[in-house]
């Protein structure tokens, strides 16, 4: 017991240091910040003034040279340029009274005049522009639904000049407030007009035509931050927030799979040639996954009821490319669930003649078919001679009536002992195997003649989870009701008896 207090004071003792040096980081960033954002803004304001003393100068000449120009005008009016000879013969020649005597200009120059007092009223009222407040981010009404984000927040004091709002997200791995220093970069979302926003991501090919966007949660947190614009200035940043965003991430196992199959990260194809020239790369890939990686524990979802959190473990690669050999063209997902809810989607590549999708035991063998052993467990699609769609486990079939989707959801409750297939579009259920899971399962696919996509990183879908919930909720309610009747029945017995 005192050897545990003691882990765990040490356990303490290190996320405080650790915090520590996050917020000294911070505090270091924060000072380098201020001092070079204080110059950008003393040269922008030195710019700013340079600007306006340019204005007034070409404003000065422009006007000096106008009053010079009618000043000349004026003087050349006024001046008397006729000879005393001219004089004396308009004298003699014209009556006294009919000499013009009126000068043809004046020396009035009060319509050159400039009122200075509202330029004067305007500088002398020149103040630093009015910079919003920092919005305050409502955690409680954020949610991380589907593989998508919505962040809500809201202005301390309301601001009628505000004219849009900027989000900043960053994925990290890391829990609590955000770091200086992370492996990601900050990306944004300018020009939100309202006080929330959901954050979706790009459409999957296959559901563009639906208007379906998901986000690859491809880390355990995203962190989150807003700040308020006016025509003028941006604010200061929201406090940021750390949401959750767990999801089961994997690969294909391309250091185990058979020698027939070409493997990417999310893809796999049929390879007829068996392999050849591929020597050089297994080579390197052999030891892939050698060493152990515990992943993705406590999968939940922020905003919404957190099941029963769940863990994944990278497996290690069992041997080389003879992991699987004769007709078993399988290849396994790198990462085994031991526990917590988990989902993941396939989709046939076009003209796929056959392939399976499922889960299976680490221990499976190098012979061994998906659906034909007890520790396998999976749903088969044949398009090559006769057109099949069945359900497979323990070398038994169980034949789909239902059409083979485009995409197929796998949902997998490790805990609850269920493996569910679904139509990832319509998320109509395909077919549910019910077990209990012994040993940690991996996800698992048979491919020939054609090609498989992957993909992961997807929270368990809102419709999946409900339907599960229904389920369970049905289930309880019809062994209560069954308790019940049979409760019944005891007094109904015990009555008779004492009659």
């Amino acid at each position: 017991l005192f050897q545990e207090a003691l882990q765990r004071i040490i356990a303490t003792l290190a996320n405080k240091n650790e915090e520590l040096h996050n917020f000294i980081e911070t505090l270091s960033h924060l000072l380098a910040g201020v001092q070079v954002n204080s110059s950008q803004v003393v040269s922008d304001l030195e710019e700013e003034f340079d600007t306006l003393f340019s204005i007034l100068e070409e404003s000065k000449e422009s006007m000096t040279n106008t009053i010079k120009q009618e000043q000349a005008r004026k003087s050349h009016e006024l001046q008397v340029i006729t000879a005393a000879k001219q004089i004396k013969d308009r004298v003699t020649m014209a009556p006294a009274f009919r000499l013009t005597m009126k000068p043809k200009a004046t020396d009035n120059m009060t319509h050159l005049m400039v009122d200075f007092s509202q330029e004067r009223q305007l500088l002398q009222g020149l103040r630093f522009l009015p910079v919003p407040r920092a919005p305050e981010i409502e955690v409680q009404d954020c949610m991380v639904l589907d593989n998508a984000v919505t962040v809500v927040w809201r202005m301390p004091v309301e601001d009628s000049k505000i004219d849009h709002y900027i989000l900043e997200y960053r994925k990290t791995n890391h829990e609590g407030l955000p770091r200086v220093k992370d492996e990601r970069c900050w990306e944004l979302v300018d020009n939100i007009k309202s006080t929330e926003h959901t954050l979706t991501g790009t459409a999957s090919l296959i559901y563009k035509h639906l208007h379906i966007y998901r986000l690859k949660f491809d880390s355990k947190f995203m962190n989150f931050r807003v700040r308020a614009c006016n025509k003028a200035a941006a604010g200061d940043y929201s406090d940021p927030v750390t949401l959750e965003t767990r999801a089961f991430n994997f690969d294909f196992d391309s250091s185990s799979s058979h020698l027939n199959l070409k493997v990417e990260e999310c893809s796999v194809e049929w390879d007829p040639q068996g392999g050849k020239g591929l020597d050089s790369k297994v080579k390197g890939k052999e030891n892939k996954g050698s060493a152990h990686l515990t992943n993705l524990k406590n999968m939940t979802r922020s905003g919404t009821p957190s099941p029963k959190r769940g863990s994944t473990t990278r497996s290690p690669a069992p041997r080389g490319r003879d992991r699987f050999t004769g007709e078993s063209y399988t290849v396994l997902g790198d990462t085994s669930i031991d526990s917590g809810q988990h989902y993941w989607e396939v989709k046939a590549l076009k003209d796929c003649k056959s392939y399976s999708v499922g889960v299976a035991f680490k221990n499976l063998g190098k012979f061994d078919q998906l659906g034909k052993t007890n520790t396998t467990w999976c749903i088969h699609i044949n398009n090559w001679l006769q057109n099949s769609f069945a359900a497979k486990h323990n070398n038994k079939a169980k034949s789909l009536d239902v059409s083979v989707p485009e995409r197929i959801g796998v949902y997998c409750d490790f805990d609850g002992g269920q493996l569910s297939f679904y139509n990832a579009e319509s998320k109509q259920l395909l077919h549910t195997f019910k077990t209990k899971f012994t040993q940690p399962v991996v996800p698992a696919f048979m491919v020939w003649c054609g090609g498989l996509s992957l993909s992961t990183g997807l929270q368990v879908p809102s419709a999946v989870r409900s339907f599960q919930k229904t389920e369970n909720g049905l289930g309880g309610s019809n062994s209560s009701l069954n308790n019940a009747v049979l409760y019944c029945f005891m007094i109904c017995q015990i009555i008779l008896l004492k009659m």
